[in-house]
């Protein structure tokens, strides 16, 4: 019996520790996100790895032991998953208002978090202080809710752009 009530224990105590996570998650700010996702993930893939070592009371120290290790690597790849998905949207917003034709929509998606987004460039006019700038239109999806904003950005000495107002 004692064997068997071991993985349940540390089963429990992960996924306790991941649904606490969850909630401070959604106290801060709303929903959860793909970095919440993985801490919890994390935790009870920890936290079942850990119940496998130790004894007693060592048990109990491997499970939360593991819990808190794979809670952390868990919420590293969910934040290097949203970074990944703005780093793109930045990407695709300088190739097009670098070079991209006016009035003609780049498109970015990422199958894997049904993320997206679209850039629409305005002509490039030369603004008071002599810098190009372009005025352009963003759209970003994020699970299925869309939002725009429209925006002038100005092209730095480097072929960088700046978002000077949105």
């Amino acid at each position: 019996m004692k064997a068997m009530r071991s993985p349940i224990v540390a089963t429990v105590a992960a996924l306790s520790l991941a649904t606490a996570v969850a909630g401070c998650a959604q106290g801060q700010g709303g929903g959860i996100n793909k970095q919440t996702i993985g801490t919890g993930v994390g935790a009870v893939a920890g936290g079942a790895i850990g119940s496998i070592f130790g004894e007693g009371g060592g048990k109990t120290v491997a499970i939360i032991g593991g819990a808190l290790i794979g809670g952390l690597l868990g919420n590293e790849l969910g934040r290097q998953m949203d970074e990944n998905d703005r780093l793109t949207a930045e990407r695709t917003t300088q190739q097009t208002l670098e070079g991209g034709p006016s009035g003609q929509t780049a498109t970015w998606s990422n199958p894997d978090t049904g993320y997206g987004g679209a850039v629409t460039p305005q002509p490039a006019y030369k603004n008071s202080s002599g810098e190009i700038c372009r005025e352009y239109e963003q759209t970003i999806t994020v699970d299925g809710q869309q939002e725009t904003a429209v925006g002038v950005a100005c092209r730095n000495p480097d072929g960088t752009w700046r978002t000077v107002s949105s």
